[in-house]
This record gives structure tokens, C-alpha cells and sequence, in this order.
């Protein structure tokens, strides 16, 4: 019975490391590969985000945009954005996605 109990703390206590570690990778991958262009708060009013004509991440229509999506166009590219497919793993990209959600909160 102890035994079971150590392993049940033992999830709950790596789950608790690695889930902010996972978010704050995304933080991490965000603020170095995306941050130049859609901003700090994902506005996008940067001088580049502001010439390329990015939508913020606030818009209704990326809102709306699936995770899929969204993961999609970090990996492939998307209009003038280059692919990250060869920079960031999936892992990170997914993480980067969990990132953006929170900066339309």
C-alpha cells in the first residue's frame, strides 16, 4: 500500500515539474523565434508585424483557428513566415501553440 502511494506522489510531483517546464518552453521558443515580428503580447504591432500585415492572435479568426492549424503553420510556414520545421521539434511547436493560446487570454 505505501508503495502505491510513494508512486502516485511521484507522478503528481513530476507532472507538477514538467508542465511548467513545458509551458515555459514554449515561452522560450516564442520570445526566439516569433517574438521579432508578432510581439511580445502577439499584437502584432511590430515595425515587421505592422509591414507584413499580421493579424494579432487576439483576432476573432485566430481565435477561431485550430490548434491543428496553428501547429501547421508554425512547421510549414504560412504567406511570408518561414517554416520552423527544421528549427523546433514537434514537441516545441506544440508547445509554442499552448503559448499562443495564452496570449489570447
Amino acid at each position: 500500500m505505501k508503495s502505491n502511494r510513494n508512486s502516485v506522489a511521484a507522478f503528481f510531483l513530476a507532472a507538477a515539474i514538467a508542465i511548467p517546464a513545458f509551458a515555459q518552453s514554449g515561452a522560450d521558443n516564442y520570445k526566439s523565434k516569433c517574438l521579432m515580428c508578432h510581439g511580445v503580447d502577439g499584437l502584432a504591432a511590430t515595425n515587421v508585424g505592422k509591414s507584413m500585415k499580421i493579424p494579432s492572435f487576439k483576432d476573432p479568426t485566430v481565435v477561431k483557428t485550430p490548434d491543428a492549424a496553428l501547429f501547421a503553420a508554425v512547421k510549414n510556414g504560412k504567406g511570408k513566415m518561414q517554416p520552423f520545421a527544421s528549427k523546433l521539434s514537434d514537441d516545441q511547436i506544440k508547445s509554442v501553440v499552448a503559448y499562443i493560446r495564452t496570449l489570447q487570454k
